[in-house]
């Protein structure tokens, strides 16, 4: 058991060492103070200012995405509007090839504009609605295909 402990002794100085080596590599990069600060002012009053310019044409737009269950591959069609880059409303409909995927895609649908309506489109990454998660990946293709669409 001691000479377990002890050649672990190298290893482990070893990687000390090339995290030092590492920060110290990484610190040399940073910039300094007054240059990092400047920069986030201007970025931040551009991305401001192309925001309230809209990023996306107002208006309804349609998309199908699919997903892959166990069972099958499905696909469902959302349409949004958008106003300002904003999802003012959402419908999503299904055409389930399971019954499982009935299931999910129903309670998908029942919570989705709960979630999305009132949010910036490209704030929009959703993972799980009502207890569905793989409906998502759907949801997600089709606001990226929406997206292209609208873009200004």
């Amino acid at each position: 058991m001691i000479r377990t402990a002890l050649a672990s002794r190298p290893v482990r100085a070893g990687a000390a060492l090339t995290a030092v080596a590492g920060i110290a590599l990484l610190a040399g990069c940073a910039p300094e103070a007054s240059e990092a600060e400047e920069p986030a002012t201007t970025d931040t009053s551009d991305s401001t200012d192309s925001g309230s310019s809209g990023a996306y044409a107002d208006g309804t737009y349609t998309a199908d995405g699919s997903y892959a269950t166990p069972e099958s591959v499905e696909t469902i069609t959302v349409t949004v509007t958008l106003e300002d880059d904003v999802i003012t409303a959402v419908e999503v409909t299904g055409d389930p090839q399971k019954r499982e995927s009935e299931q999910y895609q129903g309670e998908f649908i029942g919570g989705i504009a709960d979630v999305v309506v009132g949010q910036d489109i490209d704030d929009i990454q959703v993972s799980r609605v009502a207890g569905s998660s793989l409906t998502s990946g759907g949801f997600n293709e089709a606001i990226e295909t929406i997206k292209s669409e609208a873009a200004n």
